[in-house]
């Protein structure tokens, strides 16, 4: 009776304390054999009856017994007690299987201590949850609150006064950083400072400006000012060094990839030999600079920028001239190879005229005479050079066809006019003399090289011409 008035007593506060709930949701009493452990024995018994013609019997029996312990209340039977029950009549009965039952029947006691333990945690968790519900950032709940029972509120204002406090010192460390960085890791740790400016400030509840907790503010002297032109401020200036520090990271990466550019092509210029190469690395170095050039000077980048592009420039023309010069070598140099890819495509496929010989000279001359303005100082003088001595030797070869051609036409024209004056004069002029002029005239045709446009013609000619002189020996061969 003591204890269901104790139990009666602590269920008229259900709902204040939840170690009373589960107190009295423990069990009044319990049985001796549970009934997990009755039906695991039953199986047990039914398998030892299934091969023995007694066994319904014997199962009966046991079954009795089994029964009243599952009827009676009190302390759980154990294993020895439930095998008394059952030895006598079937001593092959498992052991494993009566120490799983008396397992079974083993109730689960839980200490006084820890049923304390779980009414203080589940206690604990319910205040913590509804203080989490009162201190959400929704003035429909908090402003109740505030009325009634300020202090619960007390979380919430430790954790924006937290969040006031270095909002306000990491937007004071990124402006420092970054409006007077030294060096690029200066504008890595104000991004990252900026970024922890931001994430408090994110904390602040917009509605809250403008609240000032009195009582809270007495007891704990809060640094703060919840005011909107300071909220604003704070978030234009964390805005303002975001956009800086963003123009800050590409000047720095154009630095970075332009400075690259110039190194790579100031060690390859000196490693090719070719001026077409030369001067694509020149294009590339110039590239570079160009791209250093355009970094805004008011950049930390910038202000890198000009000491850097001045050594390079000085690195540039020390090498290979002003870019004046290296533009006008490479300018002469390519009107110079247009003059002679010309003249090789009016070369091709010979015979020529002597007239076409010429003009192909004219244009090796005019290569040449590009090659001879490049100046001694640039970086292609060197290649121009190699360049003249071919155009000079393409030349020569081209003045030397002119001048076969030449004596080839003039030696034909010779031939032909002898050749109409023998036929002419075939009739007063005597044997002897006829001969030593034929032969005059095969010798003048045999003088003209092949390859001249007068080639074709000289062969038939002289061809003609042998024939004659033929005849007119074996006619002076009879008269003698």
């Amino acid at each position: 009776m003591l204890i269901e008035s104790q139990r009666h007593s602590l269920s008229s506060v259900d709902g204040i304390c939840p170690l009373l709930n589960f107190y009295n949701a423990m069990p009044r009493s319990r049985k001796r054999l549970c009934d997990r452990a009755f039906l695991l024995l039953d199986e047990e018994v039914k398998r030892l009856c299934s091969s023995n013609p007694m066994g319904q019997v014997n199962r009966g029996l046991v079954l009795q017994r089994l029964e009243r312990l599952r009827q009676r209340e009190g302390t759980p039977a154990g294993y020895s007690e439930l095998r008394s029950a059952v030895e006598d009549v079937f001593p092959n009965f498992d052991d494993r299987v009566l120490k799983r039952a008396a397992r079974l029947n083993q109730p689960n006691r839980v200490s006084q201590a820890a049923q304390w333990v779980i009414g203080l945690t589940v206690g604990a968790g319910t205040l913590a949850g509804g203080l989490w519900l009162v201190n959400l950032p929704y003035p429909m709940i908090r402003w109740p609150v505030a009325r009634v029972a300020p202090m619960l509120l007390l979380p919430s204002f430790m954790r924006m006064d937290h969040d006031y406090r270095q909002a306000i010192i990491h937007v004071e460390q990124a402006d420092q950083l970054i409006n007077a960085a030294t060096s690029a890791a200066d504008f890595e740790l104000g991004a990252e400072t900026a970024a922890q400016a931001q994430k408090h400030l994110d904390r602040l509840p917009v509605w809250f400006l403008g609240y000032y907790p009195q009582r809270y503010c007495s007891w704990f002297s809060c640094g703060w000012r919840f005011t909107l032109d300071e909220f604003e401020s704070a978030r234009a200036l964390i805005g303002r060094m975001d956009a800086q520090i963003f123009q800050e990271q590409n000047a720095l990466d154009t630095l970075d990839e332009a400075s690259l550019a110039v190194e790579t092509a100031r060690r390859r210029y000196e490693a090719v030999q070719t001026l077409e190469e030369k001067a694509l690395i020149l294009a590339n170095w110039q590239e570079g600079m160009d791209r250093l050039a355009e970094i805004p000077p008011e950049t930390l980048a910038g202000q890198t920028t000009q000491t850097r592009l001045q050594a390079f420039r000085r690195d540039y023309e020390a090498l290979v001239g002003s870019s004046a010069d290296v533009s006008q070598a490479s300018t002469l140099v390519k009107v110079a190879q247009e003059f002679a890819s010309k003249a090789s495509q009016e070369g091709q496929n010979p015979p020529h005229t002597a007239e076409t010989w010429g003009r192909i000279a004219g244009l090796w001359e005019s290569a040449l005479a590009q090659l001879e303005q490049v100046p001694a100082n640039s970086a292609g003088y060197a290649d121009a050079q190699k360049l003249k001595a071919e155009y000079q030797n393409s030349l020569g070869i081209i003045r030397e066809r002119q001048i076969t051609e030449q004596k080839a036409v003039q030696a034909f024209a010779a031939a032909q006019a002898s050749s109409r004056q023998v036929i002419a004069n075939n009739s007063a002029t005597n044997l002897s003399a006829q001969v030593a002029e034929l032969q005059s005239i095969i010798d003048q045709l045999r003088s003209i090289p092949s390859g001249t446009t007068v080639s074709a013609e000289a062969a038939v000619l002289l061809k003609d011409v042998e024939g004659r002189d033929w005849r007119l020996r074996q006619q002076l061969k009879s008269e003698l």
